[in-house]
């Protein structure tokens, strides 16, 4: 597994570019060269330099400081969103994919009443009864989200629930718990490493969309849906205020897609039989 990681480029550098992304998150009080929140009107929109890379924007703040601090709020958000869609997806979908009967129909319901709702209208609709918040923009999604993830998964513990290692530990009198967590889990891995890697950009769309929309993060707290938001005010008189965040958004976007194809030929068990 390790070797084919290794030999697949795609994988390797987006890994990698996901990892660096993060570090100047992580490492932004010393990477970012102004502080971000600092205004100077005297100085607003001014040109690429040395001191301002990116320029400033309207307030005169340092665009490239406050793109660095951005990625805090941006990955993280999404990293918390993800987890908690998959989190609440995966036990809901292994429980109706091994359980099967009531616990089952009880569940997949649910799922259908939930997918049958445009997504993007109900994140919308949870947002506005619960309020304009950070939280609830993740609750939002969290929300939306895990029906999908859980048929998904019930659709992948179907295929390992009446396999042979299965059938044994029940023929052994092992709990329920242990063939769960120890079988079933197991086997399901790769699939969540996939959803997840790609749920990520999923998130990251999202939560930028409701930020551009002021329903997410709120001015002045530097993220890049924000940013744009800011930004459309002075679309018109200075576009290029719009091409640093929505340029990053971009690109991070894309590396979590091909992030998530390039696991999936990593972690495909045809291929790793080869």
């Amino acid at each position: 597994m390790r070797e084919r990681f290794f030999h697949n480029r795609t994988a390797v550098m987006t890994v990698l570019f996901v990892l660096i992304i993060a570090a100047i998150g992580i490492l932004a009080p010393v990477l970012a060269p102004h502080d971000p929140y600092e205004t100077d009107i005297l100085n607003k929109f001014a040109e690429y330099s040395l001191e301002y890379p990116l320029g400033t924007d309207h307030l005169g703040r340092c665009v490239l400081s406050r793109l660095i601090y951005g990625i805090r709020p941006t990955l993280g958000l999404a990293l918390l969103t993800m987890l908690g869609t998959i989190g609440l997806g995966a036990l809901l979908g292994i429980m109706a994919g091994y359980f099967r009967g009531v616990v089952e129909e009880v569940i997949m319901r649910v799922v259908d009443v939930m997918l049958s709702f445009p997504s993007q209208i109900m994140v919308f609709a949870v947002v506005g009864l619960l309020g304009i918040s950070v939280q609830n923009v993740i609750i939002a999604n969290v929300f939306i989200k895990w029906a999908w993830y859980a048929r998904m998964i019930r659709t992948g513990v179907m295929q390992y629930r009446d396999r042979n290692f299965v059938q044994f530990s029940r023929c052994v009198g092992m709990p329920e718990r242990f063939i769960l967590f120890r079988h079933l889990l197991p086997s399901i891995t790769s699939d969540l490493a996939v959803l997840a890697s790609l749920d990520v950009g999923w998130a990251i769309i999202n939560i930028s969309t409701l930020s551009f929309l002021g329903l997410g993060v709120q001015a002045p707290t530097p993220e890049w849906g924000a940013m744009l938001n800011e930004a459309k005010e002075v679309l018109t008189s200075n576009p290029v205020q719009m091409i640093a965040p929505g340029v990053a958004i971009v690109v991070l976007v894309c590396c979590f897609n091909l992030m998530g194809d390039a696991l999936r030929d990593v972690l495909d068990p045809k291929e790793v039989e080869k």
